[in-house]
């Protein structure tokens, strides 16, 4: 799908509704702009939720731990060791 688009002063493109419709592009996507010969091409990224990531991490963590019958105060010893060498 083609369509015209012009360029505000500020450089801004609006990429045209149907477009939007048809790829399901939300207000909050990101897209990487790469210049090719005679113009621009953009691609949607997705950028990680740290967050989450950080929550899943902590809680897949403390599952093993759980598991694995691993006390604070055995992470504790650790981290003073650690520092120690």
């Amino acid at each position: 799908m083609e369509e015209l688009v012009k360029m505000s002063p500020k450089g801004q493109l609006v990429v045209p509704k149907d477009i939007r419709t048809q790829e399901h592009f939300k207000p909050t996507d990101r897209f990487i702009a790469v210049g090719v010969k005679g113009g621009v091409l953009f691609k949607r990224v997705k950028i990680p939720n740290v967050k989450m990531e950080f929550k899943s991490l902590s809680k897949d963590i403390a599952q093993h731990f759980k598991k694995e019958n691993v006390k604070r105060k055995d992470v504790e010893e650790a981290i003073q060791w650690a520092k120690r060498e």
